[in-house]
């Protein structure tokens, strides 16, 4: 059997996973020396590289002493945990990342949790090690007492440390060696803990071939990919498997390609053997959590568990009277197939039939407000026009008696914000449980608050803490109903009639609130122009012009200045909106607007 090891990349986000396999994949010799490789190579969407985060799951490998290595970067962010989960079915052992400056975070807590339920080792790095605020002894003392919090046993708390700076491609077991100025680029010993800790795949080479089905991917040429590891015997290209799914029902075909990793290429091979990471074609059917077996003994592996739904929006046509004129896709049959074809590859996203008759409209359940805005702006970039509904929480009945998500969050803010931060919380049903005062002027405050408690919140958040905040939540479980909670306190300007918004009545709107649009944008009734400065709404006219006469006075045609309107990107607006109201998204724009067309 070939020397393999399995290995995911864990940390919270902006941790330096991505920056970490880059050095990893250049010392490893992947990469000529002069050759053009950008930075985060592993982020490959366009979403990923924009917003600096990652959102789906990648492979790649690297060898290092004879023993391939296969490294799957996993997302930081909790709701993207539906890759993190499959993720870790592929994997023998973890490569926890810290930074060492802010130690363990919510989504820190989140993914070793995780890891420690499929009781698999890890590795412990304290990344960052250059930062001038560095704590590395007091980060270390708080991954032990995390691991000991999540129940931990004692074989999972003996694990390797190094220190490292990813930017620069150093590690070392030495905390002094680290911080040496002379220290190499060299992630030797970073590669030499993976070996000598994480274990080898426990499959039997020779028995029957078993395969999981972990992620799932497209090649224009082969159709649908199945990807995950081989967890017993061998996958030749051309033989007989066996495909076992949810159900039990057995489906039999032959294989018509495997696949291996060589680095970032996914190389076609002949067989991939026990433990190899691979991706196979000839099941178009297949699902993610399926088996791949030998048609003798087809036996199912462990299905796949993904932590539930806590957030659904309703997607459906776009029926305002400018649909049809920025997209190409927009019809609720082209609607549904995206959206379940979405659902196939992202098991944490749940597709079900819209509230009332309507065949038109769809709830789509996610694990955050963050996966949901990913989600709608990769179909915006494919041309689809639709109507989005305001998110809601999912609630349960447990015992007779109705229950909500609750979450965690980790405010790390300025010494002076403290108070706004805590008061804004308290009014959103949140409850302070620790407070931490790390010196140079910040700290830590975590407090449990409902998941609708926070919709909305991280503008306002930013705004409070003059951007100089950090606030990560994560999802803790459900707790009883904790009452109302004070929505938008300021209701809007809605257009009463369709046209063209003009300078005049935009300037004689402007003092009652906050304006959206600039002069010549397109309304129709129902639009919200701009935000009231009072609760209520009011019907207005932003297509009014100026009535002409022959008459001229001083002053009468000077300039109007306008103040730049608000503009809202995809998250704002999503979070924005109050429960009568819905979100037209188009490939170019973003309108917010009234579900009704008319005043009550």
């Amino acid at each position: 059997m070939p020397q393999i090891r399995n290995v995911a990349i864990i940390a919270h986000v902006d941790h330096g996973k991505t920056t970490l396999v880059d050095a990893m994949l250049w010392q490893s010799g992947l990469f000529r020396e002069n050759q053009q490789v950008r930075e985060r190579v592993m982020d490959s969407m366009d979403l990923e590289r924009e917003k600096g985060i990652t959102i789906m799951a990648k492979n790649t490998s690297v060898a290092y002493r004879g023993v391939k290595i296969n490294i799957v970067d996993t997302p930081g962010h909790a709701d993207f945990g539906g890759e993190v989960e499959r993720t870790l079915a592929m994997v023998e052992g973890a490569l926890l990342l810290v930074d060492a400056a802010e130690g363990p975070l919510p989504q820190t807590r989140f993914v070793l949790q995780k890891t420690l339920e499929r009781r698999l080792p890890i590795v412990c790095a304290v990344n960052k090690i250059d930062r001038p605020d560095r704590r590395p002894a007091e980060v270390l003392s708080d991954v032990y007492d995390l691991l000991i919090d999540l129940d931990a046993d004692e074989g999972q708390l003996e694990f390797p440390v190094l220190y490292t700076n990813a930017r620069l491609g150093t590690a070392s077991a030495d905390l002094e060696e680290a911080l040496s100025p002379e220290l190499s680029a060299d992630l030797g010993p970073l590669f030499q803990a993976i070996v000598d800790h994480i274990p080898p795949p426990s499959g039997d080479p020779e028995g029957p071939a078993q395969f999981l089905v972990a992620n799932l991917e497209w090649s224009d040429y082969l159709g649908r990919l199945c990807v995950g590891p081989v967890r017993r015997g061998s996958l030749k290209a051309g033989s007989e498997m066996a495909l076992v799914g949810a159900d039990g029902a057995v489906f039999r075909a032959p294989l018509k390609a495997v696949h291996v990793w060589d680095g970032l290429r996914r190389a076609e091979a002949a067989q991939a053997r026990c433990g190899d990471i691979a991706a196979v074609a000839g099941f178009p059917d297949a699902f993610i959590g399926d088996t791949l077996a030998d048609p003798e003994f087809p036996e199912a592996l462990p299905r796949l568990t993904v932590d539930e739904p806590t957030l659904t929006m309703e997607f459906s046509v776009n029926s305002s009277p400018l649909a049809g004129r920025e997209g190409k896709l927009g019809t609720s049959r082209q609607i549904r197939e995206r959206l379940e074809k979405e659902a196939l590859f992202n098991v944490s996203l749940r597709v079900s039939a819209g509230e009332g008759a309507s065949a038109d409209s769809l709830r789509v359940g996610a694990r955050g407000e963050l996966q949901l805005a990913v989600l709608v702006e990769t179909m915006r970039r494919e041309g689809f026009e639709l109507t989005l509904g305001p998110p809601r929480i999912v609630t349960r009945e447990e015992g007779g008696a109705l229950t909500e998500p609750l979450e965690l969050v980790v405010c790390d803010v300025p010494e002076e914000h403290v108070g706004v931060i805590t008061e804004k919380l308290s009014a959103r049903r949140g409850q302070v449980a620790r407070l931490v005062n790390h010196g140079q002027g910040r700290v830590r405050l975590e407090v449990r608050c409902p998941t609708r408690g926070l919709i909305g919140y991280r503008s306002q958040f930013l705004t409070d803490t003059r951007g100089e905040g950090l606030m990560n939540s994560l999802h803790i479980g459900f707790v009883p109903f904790l009452g109302p909670i004070r929505g938008r306190a300021n209701g809007a300007l809605v257009s009463d009639r369709s046209g063209a918004a003009v300078a005049y009545a935009l300037y004689h709107l402007q003092p009652r609130g906050v304006i959206f649009l600039s002069p010549g944008d397109p309304v129709y009734p129902g639009l919200l122009v701009g935000e009231n400065s009072r609760p209520e709404d009011i019907w207005v006219n932003p297509s009014k012009e100026k009535k002409l006469t022959n008459i001229r006075a001083s002053g009468s045609d000077e300039a109007l200045r306008l103040t730049p309107p608000r503009r809202f990107s995809l998250e704002d607006a999503i979070a924005y909106m109050r429960e009568d109201e819905v979100l037209e998204v188009t490939p170019k724009s973003l309108r917010l607007r009234k579900r009704a067309t008319s005043p009550k």
